[in-house]
């Protein structure tokens, strides 16, 4: 009998999961992936086996006035019975906000839970969808060991001085500083240059996670020490409905001078800005920009490009130097055109790309003579997941 680990990653719309299966020692082969989609209206069910077979395709059109804790637990049906005589050990969850106090992976309690609804606030949007399914299991599996994923965690290692605002220290004291976020996805490829690019994994590196979250990291011998992403996941990088860095006397004039409330700003900023609001409402979706002969769809693509280069040079900074840089995410690893228009802004770092191998998506698309090693990594937040899922069972 094979035991295996389920992975959850919930949205607010949306649940992706995948299955492993554990080999020994401690190996994990993927098993299966999935999604639930517009789980508030009508929830669409569908998965794939690790060929990209598809397994399951189903719609209830009525299932959203249920809530979602049964979408949650169908989930859990299905995956054991498409499990037959194998036994599944764990769920895993990626957790958006850990706060100040957690940095590892931990074992779900009733006290871990209690601690994570009282720092909802830091991340109201978020943390809330997070936890929903760890309660839906819990009620359905109470035997059912699971265990919590921060993608703050990753970035515990930046010093003080990338972490700390400068307002008066008892602000820092109700845990108000930089977080950083897409810990996990971070994690996934620093758990990866040691094998595909062994020079970059000790060396000063910039991880670009573009995707409708868009983020940089930057590393040094595998550790962050810098992020675009701040107190929340509004800050750094323009987004696909969310502005990113923005100066906050903005927020002030929206408030004092326009009128407007604090639920119509925080609309304004997770769900009308970025992309979206650039373009002038063509689209948050990069493929759809890049597609579109609007010029202010193309606007909102130069302005995506140039922020990260922007940023790129801050974090470049921070790190005394850059040795590589890697694109990874859905628009990272997708989009040629954005990946070519970043680096024509940093050719002044010595960043000089092959045109053909960026086209084909090759994995290595810098030039030879290129002085910064530029490549493309496919991130995988599921299996950082379930091997830290793993870890937590074996030591319990």
């Amino acid at each position: 009998m094979t035991e295996a680990i389920l992975t959850l990653n919930a949205g607010s719309s949306s649940l992706k999961f995948a299955l492993f299966r554990v080999g020994r020692p401690d190996t994990l082969a993927l098993a299966l992936r999935g999604e639930i989609e517009a789980i508030a209206a009508h929830p669409h069910f569908q998965a794939w086996d690790a060929d990209g077979k598809a397994l399951v395709d189903e719609r209830w059109p009525d299932a959203a006035a249920g809530g979602s804790q049964p979408l949650f637990e169908k989930v859990i049906d299905w995956t054991e019975a498409h499990l037959g005589p194998d036994r599944l050990i764990a769920v895993g969850h990626r957790v958006v906000h850990g706060g100040p106090d957690h940095a590892e992976p931990e074992r779900v309690t009733p006290e871990l839970l209690a601690a994570l609804d009282r720092i909802t606030p830091l991340a109201p949007l978020h943390q809330p969808q997070n936890l929903a399914p760890i309660r839906a299991i819990a009620a359905a599996r109470p035997d059912l060991p699971q265990v919590a994923c921060f993608d703050t965690a990753f970035h515990h290692t930046m010093p003080a001085v990338a972490s700390r605002f400068a307002l008066p220290r008892e602000y820092e004291a109700m845990a108000i500083r930089r977080y950083g976020f897409h810990g996990l996805s971070y994690e996934s490829i620093a758990s990866r240059l040691p094998d595909l690019a062994p020079a970059l994994a000790r060396g000063r590196v910039i991880v670009a996670h573009l995707g409708n979250g868009a983020s940089l990291c930057a590393l040094n011998h595998g550790r962050s020490i810098d992020t675009t992403m701040g107190f929340s996941a509004l800050d750094g990088l323009v987004m696909g409905t969310r502005p990113g860095t923005l100066d906050p006397g903005v927020i002030l004039y929206l408030l004092q001078e326009r009128g407007m409330t604090a639920s119509e700003v925080e609309d304004l900023l997770y769900r009308r800005s970025g992309l979206l609001g650039v373009s002038g409402g063509i689209s948050s979706d990069m493929r759809t920009l890049l597609e579109s002969p609007d010029p202010r769809a193309a606007e909102a693509v130069d302005l995506f490009a140039y922020r990260i280069a922007r940023e790129a040079g801050g974090l470049t900074s921070s790190l005394g130097g850059l040795d590589g840089l890697v694109f990874t995410a859905g628009i990272g690893e997708h989009a040629p055109p954005i990946r070519a228009a970043v680096c024509q802004r940093l050719e002044w770092l010595g960043v000089v790309l092959d045109p053909a191998a960026n086209e084909r998506g090759d994995a290595l698309i810098s030039a030879p003579q290129s002085r910064v090693e530029v490549r493309v990594i496919a991130t995988d937040e599921e299996r950082m997941i379930a091997r830290h899922t793993l870890a937590s069972v074996e030591q319990t």
